[in-house]
């Protein structure tokens, strides 16, 4: 037998702090999402953030949106799983957007406020 980590072609393919903080410790996890918090802050600014809620197209199930988010994509993908974990529910980002299913506009509000966002329900 040859061990997979001697043999190259079969080693594990190794997690990247960077993109994934499911190897850390908790605490080192922890500082990852304020960090991650603390740039989606820098590039949002004081730009206002709009939630709404959309019934369109979504055979009458209610979704809330997040818009106005002047973040790149990986930024927008970490904002949104944090907010479908703080919610419980889930969703999507695409195209500067973060759809979160169900009306969840009052939490969104809250948790972004409680973020230092902008925010406000339209």
């Amino acid at each position: 037998h040859v061990e997979l980590d001697a043999d190259p072609q079969h080693q594990r393919y190794a997690e990247d702090p960077a993109e994934d903080h499911a190897g850390l410790p908790l605490f080192q996890q922890q500082n990852c999402r304020r960090q991650v918090g603390q740039a989606v802050y820098d590039q949002q600014g004081k730009a206002r953030v709009n939630i709404l809620l959309d019934k369109k197209g979504r055979h009458g199930k209610q979704a809330t949106l997040v818009t106005d988010l002047n973040v790149d994509d990986e930024v927008l993908k970490d904002l949104a799983r944090e907010l479908k974990t703080l919610c419980g529910v889930g969703g999507s980002a695409r195209g500067g957007e973060i759809l979160i299913q169900g009306d969840r506009r009052q939490q969104v509000l809250e948790i972004l406020k409680n973020k230092g966002f902008n925010a406000r329900i339209i």
